[in-house]
């Protein structure tokens, strides 16, 4: 099976920054840790494992500025026959030694600290800021709209914070108070006999959900969650030269955690709709141009579409069918420079057809009066064919 992308594996974009590839792996792996699945099913264990090894590597291999650079010019070929060494996972955490570039044992602490209780350092060792869920929003652009960039309002729905208790999930005039049940700590400590003796495990409080505080009273909006559908109507600037199946990614743009937590992030999938005209090649576009045949013999101007609206070109006589025309900086602009690609244009000469009977007679009449010069490719293929043929004569 042929390997995901390691930004789509960390659900990150290319021009990720290393905080927000760790803050991406962090999340994607302690979703499908192994532990979580203790209970489940043996299809759902050797799921999660294999997305466990399979987010592992993506880090291993994004989180080290020479993996990562070498991964973005040759992709998965560069690390291929040992050549990058991404390969070689086993369970668990047995593929990193702990000392791979921008990875450190506070990640493990984090990780390691959600299931076993309190086994590192960080955020899962006391109550903790809840974060909201990541939005995903599907945005479809022209080609025209993608060529120089463009600003688009977009219209969504999530889960914002409550407009009564400004997120903090208690009635007005009331504060918030320590949990009874965890005193405050955003865990509860149970203990569990196994065949290796008794173990001590960490859960989130149920009762505070982690955060540590309760509302004295619970908001009579919300109900105590500090949440609250709304709409949301912003703009979001589209660099030029975006493609189908980019992400752009804005913060704080997703669902707001319970108990006054922070925003998640909004993810825009991007999709370039087919052109009518136009194909798309990196920053330049291409398109076939229909030209009289007349023109063609004797030359002229056309006029052509371009992004930029209309313009004309100059038809040097005698053009051939598949002649090509270049328009240099008619294309698509690179994204963080004034430069643009170029137009390609290839002439397709048209034959007329539902000729009268006076028009082939008129056609028939030139046609005599042409010799071999007139047809230079013609008489080239002719003396090729000659050649030929002459293979097979005695």
């Amino acid at each position: 099976m042929a390997k995901r992308d390691y930004y789509e594996v960390l659900g990150v974009a290319k021009n990720a920054s290393e905080s927000d590839i760790k803050k991406a792996y962090r999340k994607a792996a302690m979703k499908y840790h192994p532990d979580k699945f203790a209970n489940s099913s043996d299809a759902e264990k050797k799921d999660a494992e294999e997305k466990f090894k399979e987010i592992n590597e993506a880090y291993e291999i994004l989180s080290d500025a020479q993996k990562k650079a070498a991964y973005d010019q040759y992709g998965h070929a560069a690390f291929e026959n040992g050549a990058g060494g991404a390969g070689g996972f086993g369970g668990g955490f047995g593929g990193f030694s702990g000392n791979a570039q921008g990875f450190d044992f506070e990640d493990l602490g984090d990780i390691f600290g959600s299931f076993f209780g309190g086994g590192g350092r960080g955020r899962s060792q006391g109550p903790r800021v809840k974060e909201g869920e990541d939005l995903r929003y599907n945005l479809e652009l022209t080609l025209e709209e993608i060529a120089k960039g463009v600003e688009k309002e977009i219209k969504y729905k999530r889960e914002g914070k409550c407009h009564t208790c400004h997120g903090s999930g208690a009635e007005p005039g009331h504060n918030m108070k320590t949990c009874p049940k965890c005193n405050g700590s955003g865990h509860i400590r149970t203990q569990q006999r196994s065949i290796f003796g008794v173990q001590v495990v960490t859960q989130e409080c149920d009762e505070c959900h982690g955060t540590g505080k309760i509302p004295e009273k619970a908001c009579s909006t919300c109900h105590g969650t500090g949440l609250e559908k709304e709409t949301v109507t912003r703009k979001v600037r589209i660099p030029s030269g975006v493609e189908t199946g980019q992400r752009l990614v804005v913060r704080d743009g997703g669902n707001a955690g319970g108990n006054n937590g922070i925003f998640g992030d909004l993810y825009i999938f991007i999709t370039v709709k087919k052109h009518d005209i136009f194909r798309r090649d990196g920053f330049d576009i291409h398109c076939e141009v229909p030209v009289k045949m007349t023109t063609a013999i004797l030359g002229g101007e056309v006029e052509v579409p371009t992004l930029d609206g209309k313009t004309k070109i100059k038809i040097p006589e005698g053009t051939q069918s598949g002649t090509i025309f270049r328009l240099r900086d008619k294309g698509i602009k690179q994204p963080s420079s004034d430069r643009r690609g170029s137009e390609i244009i290839q002439v397709k000469v048209e034959v007329p057809t539902n000729l009268t009977e006076k028009q082939k007679d008129i056609l028939k009449e030139f046609d005599d009066t042409l010799g071999s010069k007139n047809y230079k490719e013609g008489k080239s293929f002719k003396d090729k064919i000659k050649r030929f043929f002459q293979k097979f004569e005695g």
